[in-house]
């Protein structure tokens, strides 16, 4: 029952749970390099979209490096606001279909003692808008608190666990995601298969996290179809991608044979 309830509730398709892949389960990596960063994978109907964030002179930037910041490019710029009108504009959800979520995976390049609750001020005010009020669950990734420190943050600001760490049942409830780099188990090119051994080791991290009620992803993973289906048929829950079109097309029109 809870395994059933938690599918429900996150709106992932994954094979453990003997569901079909949707471009829910695609997560927009670094999507902030994309030509309309937050639209492209928004109008491919995503389940994730990850944006790095440094703090500059109290504002908050999207940028891949520092020395990369553009006046312009800030947070709500070009994510913040085109969600919020996202969310007006249907009825508060930010997509049509009431019961689809989309996950805000934000990796705070700055120190989280200062980045985070300069972000909290500017979400504060929306907060309506985001889990568990809302339908956008904001994840916090990069620099964050330790886990004992999770609890000491808004009820809808979330953190990306690590498989390799394990955390307290309180600790739990404010893991929104698991997460890890896919060269840290396996160096395959995504062509072909992966090698057994490699294959057991990925398959238990995506197994402790469901045991877990958490949601799977690896990032540095080969972006390929090939590779797609392979980290579909190991019950990944986020197919981690720098193509966007491609793989929301992939997700949309693949037959369900080729699960």
């Amino acid at each position: 029952m809870m395994k059933k309830i938690f599918i429900l509730f996150f709106g992932l398709c994954s094979s453990w749970a003997n569901a079909q892949y949707t471009p829910s389960n695609a997560h927009s990596h670094n999507d902030y390099l994309q030509v309309l960063p937050f639209g492209l994978a928004y109008r491919q109907e995503f389940g994730s979209v990850e944006a790095d964030l440094f703090l500059r002179n109290d504002s908050l930037f999207v940028a891949h490096e520092y020395g990369e910041i553009e006046p312009g490019r800030t947070f709500e710029a070009l994510y913040l606001y085109p969600v919020l009108e996202a969310c007006r504009k249907n009825g508060g959800s930010i997509y049509p279909d009431k019961s689809r979520q989309l996950q805000l995976l934000i990796d705070l390049k700055t120190n989280y003692a200062s980045a985070l609750p300069a972000l909290v001020k500017v979400l504060e005010p929306h907060r309506a808008y985001f889990y568990p009020q809302g339908t956008v669950k904001v994840v916090i990734s990069g620099s964050n608190p330790e886990p004992q420190h999770f609890s000491d943050y808004p009820e809808y600001i979330f953190f990306d666990g690590r498989p390799e760490v394990n955390y307290t049942d309180a600790q739990l409830k404010k893991v929104g995601l698991i997460s890890q780099s896919f060269r840290n188990f396996s160096q395959w090119n995504g062509k072909g298969i992966p090698v057994e051994k490699e294959r057991q080791v990925l398959s238990g991290m995506v197994e402790k996290a469901h045991r877990q009620q958490k949601p799977l992803r690896f990032w540095a993973t080969p972006d390929t179809p090939n590779a797609w289906k392979f980290l579909m048929n190991l019950g990944v829950d986020y197919l981690n991608t720098d193509k966007v079109n491609e793989l929301g097309q992939y997700l949309r029109h693949r037959k369900a044979h080729e699960f």
